[in-house]
């Protein structure tokens, strides 16, 4: 069914109707300033539930990542006992462009991870720690310093 439209009628201003004129500045503002290209260098993967679970869901991330075209390395810094070489074969990473490092004894994995990140040597520096929110800081420069992306998985 269709119902007949007057063409000299004009359509109702619908944003402006629900924005009033405090908000249609700001939307201006984001039309004129889009999205930076730049990708965000930290993010955060919080995985709860049995660990075989976890490992399961982790596997195809970190496989996807060791594909990575980059020629630099992936990184694991700190990862749980049960991540193992076997383990990693199995979940069809590419152990050729794989780099696992422990903190040594009075290391602190935060440091060991900014100092991966800061290099520029790998591609992505995987992470186990809670962070607090100034070692997340300081952990997204060392990642804009080595152009490089910091993921950090937590095990709830």
């Amino acid at each position: 069914m269709q119902f007949p439209q007057s063409l000299t009628r004009s359509q109702l201003p619908l944003f402006e109707a629900f924005l009033g004129n405090s908000l249609a500045p700001l939307l201006d503002e984001a039309v004129e300033n889009p999205w930076i290209n730049e990708p965000e260098p930290f993010s955060e993967l919080r995985l709860s539930g049995p660990l075989g679970n976890c490992r399961h869901l982790l596997g195809p991330v970190l496989r996807e990542l060791s594909l990575n075209k980059d020629a630099r390395w992936l990184t694991l810094i700190a990862p749980p006992a049960s991540i193992t070489n076997a383990w990693l074969r199995g979940a069809g990473l590419d152990l050729d462009r794989l780099l696992v490092l422990q903190p040594r004894a009075g290391q602190d994995a935060v440091e060991l991870a900014r100092e991966a990140l800061r290099l520029g040597r790998s591609h992505t520096v995987v992470s186990w720690i809670d962070l607090a929110p100034s070692q997340r800081t300081s952990l997204i420069s060392a990642a804009r310093m080595g152009s490089a992306q910091s993921l950090n998985i937590r095990l709830d």
